[in-house]
């Protein structure tokens, strides 16, 4: 009978012509798998992206459209390289994942539980100086009877791992941490039968147990950056409450959903979609969204985000975006990409541990060779070579750099910066100048009014219940600032020029100065500030003029002192009116400042700057800011960007504030700091530790001691990644 496999379904076009494939694969944590990977499906004709998430242990593929390709080769392709995988499921993944935990920590378990009696029963042995022959093999004989069974079940992680790899004909790390305990216990099991003085079983399975524990101490890193993308998914609703009549709802799979419907959103539930409230009242928690704690008001035309919980009232929502074009699924990719980055450094690292496996081999093969040349029996200089293999284990290397890039991207994103360039954190660290857009970047992007306490609260209400029949962007302005709930009656909107209605006997008019007879009150405000937008308001005869433009992101001036304070000069460039400009640096205390900047000029503009020694950071968020994004050393632009900017931005910054630009620095500065740190930690521990052990000085169980309290320190170092110094205090 023919089997054909069909995963079709799991297969995304991105952009026509390509195809993305996410597979879930078994057996991967460490650098060398994630390589070894790589460029086994990257050697396949037509392939154009293979990219391992260690964290997820998720692979993305891609490949051409009009390849003849199909998911199942990759999957055949991994079973060569010997790695199972499958097509990746969340919710399949998020059990596994957990089963695997549970796994590892049985394993941890039986190894501790070996290690204590074992090194109990060596105690009578090592301090035991009349000890008899009988006696000692006695003990002996008890430890192999814990030793061997425990470390048969609490060293398959590695024991399988290394199969596979074999069967594959290649080797892992793995592969010399299995020969190095298959030789310890062998050569420990022989001991004992030949009456020998010393065993080596206490070595064997502490170096298991040290391995576990550095292994379950990674996997919980890993899972606890992991657990932000979760949390992300969990948000995302599976159905939504849809409006198929006028009066009649249904339950629908958020993929009917489509731009223009109208949803139900009740109190208590997690909006499905993006999209703006037509009817109702209620207060929304988008914290999980856009970093902003209060709850914020939601009535007719405010934004709600995929993701948002519903507090208080029922609200119906226009649907803007659905499914994959939501903010939640913008985040959520731009996070993929946070989880996936590999800086310079672990593409070292990667190398490094591609070149251990052989080297160490050779090493230990010669270490034996050399010490039988000068005279040694084959037992001592089998028992140095096991020392060799023993405490040459690449941990320390390969968890150097990955476990830091962990650490360090998911305290950024709690920090509200999203990675999505590889080497964005390398490249941030060595940032000395800032150049800032203004609009949408150092502002908010929604306009204010900022005469709002000048004008009478009914006039201003009746303002804001009229410009809720505007699309106008500055009467959305006015009706926000105004809370408007509900609109006026009867309005009539004249292209160009504004809208109006009759209210009370009298015409309310809402729009172009002229077109409410208010060019004496605009003409005043403009020349007191010219920077700002007007909207007037008529009543019979009564005239308002509202003054409206973006307001400065709030915590702009601190952030721009606290990066100047490290050291960073801090310049602004922007496309604006020259008024604009000048308002916005003076109100900052930025001193280099240009406005009605064209593109190329921003572009020649960091150009001279790099030219000058300088390493600059360009935050922007327009289209236009794109090019100059991609000419600096490193870029960065807020969530709200465009779609153009962000992908050509090495970072994305969420919430209103601005402060996530110093995070981006400082953890970046940390990270790095610590990056290298753990390289000169795992390099200098292999330099002094290998000359020692191919002198005879090591024994496995020193090995074993020394090779795992190597790898727990730079783990443990890589926490620091964590927290940064901001001042005085410290960001968490």
């Amino acid at each position: 009978m023919l089997q054909t496999r069909d995963f079709s379904h799991y297969v995304k076009d991105v952009d026509g012509r390509v195809a993305h494939l996410d597979l879930a694969v078994e057996g991967v944590h460490c650098a060398s798998c994630m390589a070894k990977i790589e460029r086994g499906l990257q050697s396949i004709p037509d392939v154009t992206l293979a990219r391992v998430n260690l964290t997820d242990r998720r692979l993305a593929v891609e490949w051409t459209k009009d390849s003849t390709l199909e998911p199942g080769q990759f999957i055949d392709r991994l079973a060569e390289l010997g790695y199972k995988a499958y097509p990746y499921e969340p919710v399949r993944a998020e059990v596994e994942e957990a089963e695997r935990s549970k796994y590892l920590l049985r394993c941890l378990g039986v190894a501790v539980f070996a290690t204590m009696n074992v090194m109990m029963l060596s105690v009578p042995v090592w301090y035991g100086g009349d000890l008899s022959p009988e006696a000692r093999d006695f003990f002996h004989w008890l430890s192999a009877l814990v030793a061997l069974p425990c470390a048969a079940y609490a060293g398959q992680p590695f024991f399988q791992s290394a199969f596979r790899a074999l069967k594959a004909k290649s080797v892992n790390m793995d592969v010399p941490i299995t020969i190095g305990i298959a030789l310890a216990l062998g050569m420990s099991l022989v001991e004992t039968i030949n009456h020998a003085e010393h065993a080596y079983f206490d070595a064997a399975v502490m170096l298991i147990a040290f391995l576990l524990a550095g292994r379950f101490l990674d996997q919980k890193m890993r899972q606890k950056t992991r657990a932000v993308a979760g949390n992300l998914a969990a948000l995302k609703a599976e159905t939504a409450t849809k409006f198929v009549g006028p009066d009649e709802i249904a339950e629908v799979p958020i993929a009917a959903v489509r731009s223009g419907d109208i949803v139900l959103l009740r109190p208590g539930e997690r909006c499905a979609v993006d999209g703006t409230v037509v009817d109702g009242r209620s207060e929304i928690d988008q914290s999980l969204i856009t970093g902003e704690t209060l709850h914020v008001p939601a009535e007719r035309g405010t934004q709600v985000y995929a993701g948002t919980l519903n507090i208080s009232g029922t609200l119906r929502v226009r649907v803007a975006a659905a499914a994959e074009g939501t903010l939640l699924s913008e985040i959520t990719r731009l996070l993929d990409h946070a989880l996936q980055a590999r800086s310079h450094y672990v593409q070292l690292a990667d190398r490094a541990s591609r070149l251990y496996a052989p080297v160490v081999h050779a090493a230990a093969l010669l270490t034996i060779i050399g010490w039988v040349l000068a005279g040694a029996s084959w037992h001592d200089a089998i028992v140095i070579g096991i020392a060799v293999l023993i405490i040459t284990c690449p941990c320390a290397l390969g968890l150097a750099i990955p476990a830091v890039q962990t650490v360090a991207s998911g305290a950024m994103f709690r920090a509200g910066v999203l990675l999505n360039a590889g080497d964005a954190i390398e490249r941030a660290a060595a940032v000395d100048t800032v150049v800032f857009d203004k609009t949408g970047t150092l502002t908010l992007p929604e306009l204010d009014v900022v005469n709002a306490g000048s004008v009478p609260p009914d006039v201003f209400e009746l303002a804001g219940r009229l410009a809720l029949a505007s699309h106008h962007p500055v009467a959305a302005a006015v009706a926000r600032a105004a809370q408007a709930k509900s609109p006026l009656q009867g309005v009539v909107e004249e292209p160009g020029r504004g809208v109006r209605a009759e209210f009370g006997g009298e015409e309310l008019r809402l729009g172009s100065p002229e077109f409410c007879g208010a060019d004496a009150e605009a003409n005043q405000i403009l020349s007191e500030d010219p920077e700002v937008s007007v909207v007037a308001f008529s009543r019979g005869e009564q005239r308002v003029v509202f003054a409206v433009r973006q307001l400065l992101r709030p915590d702009a001036a601190k952030t721009i002192d606290a990066l100047r304070n490290r050291g960073i000069a801090v310049e602004l460039l922007s496309g604006d009116r020259e008024p604009a400009v000048r308002h916005a640096a003076d109100a900052l205390g930025v001193g280099v400042w240009r406005a009605a900047v064209t593109p190329s000029e921003k572009i020649a503009h960091i150009e001279a700057l790099k030219k000058q020694g300088r390493t600059v950071m360009m935050v922007g968020d327009g289209m236009n800011d794109a090019p100059s994004l991609a000419a600096a050393h490193v870029s960065m632009s807020p969530i709200s960007a465009t779609h153009l900017s962000q992908a050509t931005a090495d970072l994305v910054f969420l919430g209103k504030e601005l402060a996530p630009v110093l995070a981006a620095v400082d953890y970046s500065r940390k990270a790095m700091a610590v990056m290298r740190e753990n390289l000169g930690l795992a390099v200098g521990y292999n330099m002094l530790a290998v000359p020692i052990a191919i002198s005879g000085y090591a024994t496995p169980l020193i090995a074993a001691l020394a090779m795992s309290g190597s790898s727990l320190l730079v783990m443990l170092n890589a926490m620091r990644a964590r927290r940064v110094r901001r001042g005085g205090a410290r960001w968490k």
